[in-house]
């Protein structure tokens, strides 16, 4: 190790830290400047010379440990006001310490070296540790901080918070989600009075709103299973989500205060219902999950045709295998291509102003209109075709989004 040393040291000013980490992954229970100076000692003994602490400037990290608590007080600061129980130390290395580390590990054949960036997020973070009391944590930490030594400023990453639950939207007309403007794709023009939106609202904006309030956050993104046609209502059980809460400052909240005050300022329109904090994971789970669902629709047949007729026609379907080329409403956004879906079951279950009611349980991603429609011929079978007539749909309701066993 002091031969090794010797030549690192030939290289220019070195400090402890620096030389010591150059043997970081050694062990022995020390920290890195402590091995630096155990290794200096070692070289005095052993050369018979004077032992010689390190001075002057470092060639490689320009004197950087000198500063953790300069970089730590720094944090700390930047912290106040944002509630946070555990955190994580980044580093963007600047390139000339990055290069001058790969030259000595090269040009030595070092293969025990411990990286800078390592040495900086551990030692900072231990030091705001000591003055916070919080905890590191590396998988799921609520704050993630970014030190950028060339640049001499640090950046501060709160990480999300997620809840879950399920929502109901009574009025017809609303997205799920925000849409910008067709025209000026959100900049702002006179066709959407400048607000950049072309719905005025959405189901994520309306759960949105308190959330962000209620945090303190920055914006707040609605993750749902599966969408409703913006015509269509939500009912029922309701629709299953997880809403992500983008740069919380506050991570504790009543879920149960913040369900009452979404369902106060959204009276009418939606309603929510939410269960229990989540994680990200959670959300390539809904995202995945293909869950069947349950309609309520309305429908008028041109034709006039008998309850009984209509009846037999809707009762072919059931169990029925349905190809679909994507529909002519949604072909401009997205693949034209034909799907196979199932139709698990179907049955008319009354009239209502001389309109028939069915109900139909389907396979996801099943488009229950052109199921009706056919939509030209797209759809087959469809109720159209059963019934040798033409079928629209009034009102579509959704009744049911199931969940997966264990979901």
């Amino acid at each position: 190790m002091t031969e090794a040393a010797e030549k690192i040291l030939s290289y220019g000013p070195c400090c402890d830290h620096c030389l010591g980490r150059f043997f970081g992954k050694r062990g022995h229970g020390l920290t890195n400047d402590q091995r630096g100076v155990a290794i200096r000692i070692a070289r005095s003994v052993e050369q018979n010379i004077p032992y010689d602490p390190f001075s002057g400037t470092c060639w490689i990290c320009g004197n950087f440990f000198e500063h953790v608590e300069t970089w730590a007080g720094r944090i700390v600061r930047s912290l106040e006001g944002i509630e946070y129980a555990t955190f994580l130390i980044g580093c963007r290395v600047p390139p000339m310490i990055s290069e001058s580390e790969e030259m000595v590990i090269s040009d030595l054949s070092l293969a025990e070296s411990e990286p800078f960036k390592s040495e900086v997020n551990r030692e900072v973070g231990k030091a705001v540790a000591a003055l916070t009391g919080k905890t590191v944590d590396f998988k799921k930490p609520d704050v993630v901080i970014l030190l950028d030594p060339s640049q001499d400023s640090l950046e501060v990453q709160i990480n999300p918070v997620f809840l879950y639950g399920r929502y109901r939207k009574f009025e017809r007309g609303i997205p799920q989600t925000h849409w910008d403007c067709r025209a000026c794709r959100g900049t702002g023009c006179e066709r959407c009075n400048f607000t950049g939106k072309q719905y005025q609202d959405s189901v994520e904006e309306l759960i949105g709103r308190p959330s962000v309030a209620m945090f303190r956050a920055e914006n707040a993104v609605l993750h749902g299973a599966g969408r409703e046609d913006i015509d269509a209502r939500m009912v029922g059980t309701g629709r299953p989500f997880v809403l992500e809460i983008v740069s919380p400052r506050l991570r504790s909240a009543d879920l149960k205060e913040l369900e009452g005050a979404i369902n106060k300022s959204a009276s009418g329109r939606i309603e929510v219902e939410l269960e229990r904090w989540s994680e990200r994971s959670e959300v390539e789970t809904l995202k995945s999950n293909k869950a069947h669902k349950k309609y309520r629709i309305v429908v008028e047949a041109d034709g006039a045709p008998s309850a009984d007729a209509f009846a037999k026609a809707v009762k072919s379907l059931s169990g029925a295998k349905i190809s679909q080329r994507t529909p002519e409403r949604v072909a401009h956004r997205r693949a034209d291509k034909i799907r196979e879906r199932r139709v698990l079951d179907i049955e008319c279950t009354g009239m209502e102003a001389g309109r028939f009611i069915v109900e139909v349980t389907g396979e996801s991603g099943l488009y229950i209109k052109e199921l009706i429609s056919g939509d030209n011929g797209r759809t087959r079978p469809s109720l159209s075709e059963a019934l040798g007539l033409p079928i629209r749909v009034t009102s579509l309701d959704v009744v049911l989004v199931e969940e997966k066993q264990g979901e």
